[in-house]
């Protein structure tokens, strides 16, 4: 990284896509961030290449609709050959959406959808999700020189969970009787985490509800994908769908998902609104929805991921009763959002990825002994 007027260090960052328009958009973006710098812009995988051989960036932002050779090949010639972070920049289309998540199982660290920027709010929108997703990026284990901490803040505002959920008072929390809800969040990392926790978990779990950072019409790809490879039943969640158990409810990109109580069992709402905490889906909203309607009967496990997003939501889920642990430093691709939990006293108990799945279940077993 190279070091800007002040003492922080810049995140250098190379540019391949091949629309000469979508590369000066995309500069145009970065270049908002003071801790962001473009290094260069190629149209081609072979135009970059060349340029990584005298000039290696901290980041690459890579579309996957490229000629002369596709993106994802180039993305697996790059971890093979020098392995660094890659952001995806990917069209909202079911092929564009698959082939994301073929970047994710081949190392890139992030995926962002092409920018809409109609309007100033999804320019203002565009900007801190392609930011967020450098500065994450850059603070992967990639397999390259260890990095100087990047502060996770980029341009843009940072609202808290109020703006979609009010706060409830404590001690109001009656949730639904032998009713168990376990609630994940999780962010850079978390595709092929949550792989990993679900395909080892048995067909009869209590409901569980995930937020993972994704792009719109991204989530639904993922979540068939999820649900061919475990013995669970995955869906991307609607408005109305019913939380049962052996069912997995993954919240849409771009909106975000509440819990609520319905009679003698809990249902998701899928609600507009803005960004929560940098993100939306956010997981401090769905944490708060579980804290105020499930209460004591629910688990909270926050994962790997950079910034603070389900840090405060997963507290107020151990403050209304319910059992909490985050993903150990170790396992995660980027311990920011655990981190900041533990330094909020959300939960004492950190798991390694690899027995998130066995402390869940025995978390179930005490529910049914209880």
């Amino acid at each position: 990284m190279k070091h800007g007027a002040g003492s922080e260090p810049r995140i250098r960052v190379l540019i391949v896509d091949d629309s000469a328009s979508a590369r000066a958009a995309l500069r145009r973006l970065l270049s908002g961030d003071p801790a962001i710098e473009v290094i260069g812009a190629a149209g081609d995988p072979f135009e970059a290449a060349g340029m990584m051989r005298t000039d290696l960036p901290d980041v690459m932002l890579l579309d996957l609709a490229l000629p002369r050779m596709d993106g994802l090949t180039f993305l697996r010639k790059i971890m093979a050959q020098h392995p660094m972070p890659v952001v995806v920049c990917s069209s909202h289309t079911q092929k564009g959406s698959e082939n994301a998540l073929r970047a994710l199982e081949s190392g890139a660290a992030e995926v962002i959808a092409k920018p809409s920027m109609a309007t100033a709010g999804e320019r203002e929108e565009a900007q801190i999700r392609l930011c967020d997703a450098v500065r994450a990026a850059a603070s992967t284990r990639s397999g390259r020189a260890a990095r100087p901490p990047v502060k996770p803040l980029s341009p843009g505002p940072k609202l808290t969970a109020d703006v979609i959920l009010p706060p409830m008072r404590p001690g109001t929390v009656k949730g639904v009787p032998h009713c168990p809800v376990i609630a994940i969040g999780a962010s850079t990392g978390g595709t092929e985490a949550l792989l990993e926790v679900l395909r080892a978990m048995p067909a009869g779990m209590p409901p569980i509800v995930i937020v993972q950072h994704m792009p719109e019409r991204f989530t639904d790809t993922f979540a068939r994908r999820l649900d061919g490879l475990c013995r669970l039943t995955v869906t991307e969640a609607q408005s109305g769908d019913r939380l049962e158990p052996g069912r997995v409810l993954i919240a849409p990109g771009n909106r975000h998902m509440i819990v609520r109580r319905v009679g003698g069992g809990y249902r998701v709402e899928i609600a507009e609104g803005p960004y929560v905490a940098r993100h939306r889906p956010s997981v401090d909203v769905l944490f708060r929805s579980v804290a105020q309607t499930v209460g004591s009967g629910a688990l909270g496990v926050l994962m790997t991921g950079m910034g603070d997003d389900g840090a405060r939501g997963l507290l107020e889920m151990r403050q209304a009763g319910a059992a909490t642990f985050v993903q150990d430093e170790a396992s995660c691709i980027v311990f920011g959002m655990p981190k900041e939990a533990l330094a909020l006293g959300a939960a004492d108990t950190t798991v390694p990825l690899g027995k998130i799945a066995l402390e869940a279940l025995t978390w179930v077993r005490g529910q049914a002994r209880a």
